[in-house]
């Protein structure tokens, strides 16, 4: 067995290990540590600075960094809203309540395939759609949450006929529009899904039995209450569900993205303040009914498929088939996104009250624009609840483009 070697100090550590160094760099190793400015060489020319990229001025605050493992979730940021006064406790609960139902749709659509959710449900909502198996589901797990919250009036849905009111309310009463599952088409491919939702303020209790077909006077006041403006939203978001869960939000004080963390379950904060870009070179236009639009719409559109700009390239058309998808994207990366009006469809495809004014309350909120092609989304008073609008949104230099041409 080899003699263990004994080390005396921690030159000798230096000297063994790096033989090749010269006797006066052992020196300077073990004992020798010369002043920054000496003229001895071989290192006169070294001089004691610091970086100026490092250099605190009196004119500089120190920005404290932040910590890897620093993270803030859903709830400490809905609480800190709550202590500045942003929102209260009833709204803060409702929030958290929707943000359940949106952990446990994530969960069912990782595992549709498996547990056998995908496929039609066999029946249709009023709109005459083909429901999804999950379409159904997910209505009830958001029902159950608000319900269960004890602080919703009203719930009203794609999924549903009418407005719901809800028994189980303790004292608030905020009434709740919401599309379970948008672009529920892309289910059964593992393609881009959503949820999007809008809260309103709350109105008089409303606890009425929808078990007959005929609306009386008290069931009419409860859906005129639903019928409001966007402009009347106290909050507003979406559930993006892709490579990630992203739950995205505003309150009225610009939007907020959280991503779910699958090793604790919980939405962080990823993207605080996001603002849209004043423009972008991405275009979103199901181009299958081009021949169904007015002139004037496909004079835009051919502009955009013609090379310009700085790059000299045209606009790159993206279309992922889901509201959710194409509004997370805008946010982003900027652009715009239409579903307009056609021969086949005069009011459009998507629902103003829990589809449209959501997400347009969300774009403008993030210094975007969204307009029906005539006035602003945020501006249309809903005569129905399953009211439909054509829809332009996005960065508001895109936006003003596309109007120049519809003029």
């Amino acid at each position: 067995m080899a003699e263990p070697i004994l080390i005396s100090s921690a030159s000798t550590i230096f000297s063994s290990s790096i033989p090749h160094l010269s006797p006066s760099h052992h020196r300077l190793l073990r004992h020798e540590t010369q002043p920054c400015n000496t003229s001895r060489k071989p290192f006169s020319t070294l001089t004691c600075q610091a970086s100026p990229t490092t250099t605190p001025t009196s004119n500089t605050p120190s920005k404290k960094l932040k910590n890897r493992y620093e993270l803030e979730n859903l709830t400490t940021w809905l609480l800190k809203q709550e202590q500045a006064g942003h929102i209260d406790a009833e709204l803060t609960i409702v929030l958290s309540s929707i943000s359940l139902a949106c952990k446990q749709i994530a969960s069912l659509l990782q595992r549709s395939s498996i547990i056998n959710l995908t496929g039609a449900q066999g029946t249709m909502n009023i709109q005459g759609e083909d429901q999804k198996k999950l379409d159904v589901i997910s209505n009830e797990l958001f029902c159950n949450c608000l319900r269960s919250s004890g602080r919703t009036g009203i719930i009203a849905s794609e999924e549903e006929d009418v407005p719901v009111a809800v028994e189980e309310t303790n004292s608030g009463n905020y009434i709740v529009v919401f599309d379970p599952i948008d672009g529920s088409a892309n289910i059964d491919i593992a393609l881009t899904t959503g949820s999007i939702f809008g809260i309103y303020a709350p109105d008089e209790q409303c606890l009425v039995d929808y078990d007959n077909d005929t609306l009386d006077e008290a069931k009419e006041k409860c859906v005129v209450s639903v019928c409001q403006p966007g402009s009347n939203l106290l909050a507003a978001g979406y559930c993006l569900y892709s490579s990630s869960v992203v739950f995205t939000i505003s309150i009225g004080n610009g939007v907020h993205g959280f991503t779910l963390d699958p090793a604790y379950g919980e939405f962080v904060l990823t993207h605080e303040d996001i603002k849209i870009p004043k423009s972008g070179r991405i275009y979103s236009f199901n181009e299958g009914n081009f021949d169904l639009w007015d002139t004037k719409l496909q004079n835009y559109l051919n502009h955009l498929r013609k090379p310009g700009g700085p790059a000299g390239k045209p606009y790159s058309g993206r279309y992922i088939g889901c509201l959710v998808g194409e509004i997370h994207r805008l946010l982003l990366y900027g652009g715009i996104y239409g579903n307009p009006q056609n021969e086949n469809a005069k009011n459009g495809n998507l629902r103003l009250l829990y589809e449209c004014a959501p997400m347009s309350y969300l774009v403008e909120q993030a210094g975007g624009k969204a307009i029906d092609g005539v006035q602003r989304i945020l501006d249309i008073q809903p005569e129905k609840i399953h009211q439909r609008t054509p829809i332009y949104i996005g960065s508001p230099d895109e936006i003003d483009k596309l109007v120049s041409y519809l003029v």
